[in-house]
């Protein structure tokens, strides 16, 4: 098997896809199937391979959509220790000349004097993470595809249906091909048709907020500072980064807007035109980075928690957002993939250098047991924050004002909640710590 990117409705290879291959899809046989080439799949499927696993990994979507800017215009915080997990795998070097370092984040409550101020130089000279725009990351990982002989991205097509059994499962697929796997890595977010397909249940609410999402340039240098604001319709989050590679109105820097907002407000800010929206957005924002336009197109996405009572099935596994899907207030979404995709993988590669069953129920009930008390605390966290920040009750305020300032004031506690924030807190797999696979 060869590394490359079955298309199921190509004669002719892609002209901005070069390493894309038209070889038509065939009964084969792999050791696992990831099902999802979105940013925890695709993370898992480079880790699965960079260890000799033969990997498949399956997605509904067109690539070609999937790596433009209007298919997601949002970007990530890449926490220090999931960049190390991407250095580990050889994905960083074609992901990190996009990525912007965070050397400071400024937490502050609205029309309060309190904050909270991390600063990377507390904790060595490794910034905090990167804020990097999702199609780069995508183009990244499918791009280092091409080098990855035991890798096959096979899309889009759609999985018809999976029969798991005591040595293995089939994988059936909408072109008619069959793969053959020891195992099935679920991957495919918040609304997973595989979780749903084998009658995992979850535990799920939303949060009447929607976040607008946009690019900003700017006049003035954003200082690698990120700031995260709460203000009453919900917090809003202003992220450095890389200067834009043309300016837009003269201006070349850039900053990526997660504004989160209540729900009876979506459509009217929705229908506001450029000058409208970059004007309510200016309030948000402030002077500091003197003027401000739109650099993109403007995306609206409703906010909910939703997270699986078991992450494990027969033969199967739910990864990433299969598993878990959070408020974006601390940013940590992708990152609690990403470290589900470095325990997954340290636990299933070390026993295949046993000898064993990859897809041993053993294995993949370890995997369960090791993420579900991190991720369950980010999730009892982050809901915890979204509804005492989206609030503008003045005893509440108050509290909270007071919260940041101790925690602001006491250099071992915010110390500890900048590793946190990094992600290098807990027991962590070897990719974390820096370590090879």
């Amino acid at each position: 098997m060869s590394g490359r990117i079955c298309r199921m409705d190509m004669v002719v290879a892609s002209r901005d896809l070069p390493y894309m291959n038209t070889v038509k899809p065939k009964t084969q046989s792999v050791e696992a199937v990831v099902v999802g080439a979105g940013m925890a799949g695709m993370t898992l499927a480079h880790a699965l391979a960079s260890a000799g696993i033969e990997v498949a990994l399956i997605d509904r979507a067109d690539p070609e959509v999937m790596l433009t800017a209007s298919h997601d215009g949002r970007t990530t915080a890449i926490a220090a220790g999931s960049a190390r997990v991407l250095r580990g795998i050889g994905l960083w070097d074609g992901i990190g000349v996009h990525a912007c370092p965070i050397e400071t984040i400024r937490v502050s409550d609205a029309g309060s004097l309190m904050f909270l101020h991390f600063d990377h130089r507390e904790t060595g000279d490794v910034p905090l993470g990167h804020i990097i725009e999702n199609r780069l990351i995508r183009q990244g990982m499918y791009a280092r595809a091409e080098f990855r002989g035991n890798l096959e991205i096979i899309a889009p097509t759609e999985v018809l249906n999976i029969e798991r059994g005591e040595s293995g499962v089939t994988v059936q697929l909408e072109n008619g091909a069959n793969l053959r796997a020891r195992v099935v890595f679920a991957c495919d977010g918040r609304n997973s048709a595989l979780r749903k397909a084998v009658g995992i249940p979850v535990t799920e609410w939303g949060y009447d907020q929607s976040s607008f999402v946009c690019t900003i340039a700017h006049e003035r240098p954003h200082q690698n500072i990120a700031h995260e604001r709460f203000l009453p319709g919900g917090p809003f989050a202003l992220l450095p980064m890389m200067d834009l590679p043309e300016p837009v109105n003269g201006m070349q820097h850039q900053s990526s807007v997660v504004w989160s907002v209540s729900n009876n407000l979506v459509l009217a800010i929705r229908e506001l035109d450029g000058a409208g929206f970059i004007e309510a957005l200016g309030r948000c924002v402030g002077g500091f980075l003197g003027d401000i336009a739109l650099a993109s197109p403007r995306w609206v996405h409703p906010l909910g928690l939703k997270h699986a009572i078991r992450y494990t099935d027969q033969r199967l596994a739910l990864v990433g957002d299969a598993a878990h899907a959070i408020h974006p207030i601390a940013g940590q979404g992708l990152n609690m993939g990403i470290r589900d995709v470095a325990a997954l993988a340290e636990l299933v590669v070390d026993a295949r250098r046993l000898g064993r069953d990859i897809g041993d129920p053993d294995i993949l009930l370890d995997y369960e047991r090791w993420r579900r008390v991190d991720n369950m605390m980010l999730t009892v966290t982050t809901d915890g924050l979204t509804r005492l920040f989206s609030n503008d009750i003045a005893p509440v305020r108050t509290v909270r004002d007071l919260g940041l300032a101790a925690v602001n004031a006491t250099p071992p506690l915010r110390k500890f909640f900048m590793r946190h924030a990094m992600g290098l807190v807990g027991q962590l797999p070897r990719l974390v710590r820096g370590e090879a696979l």
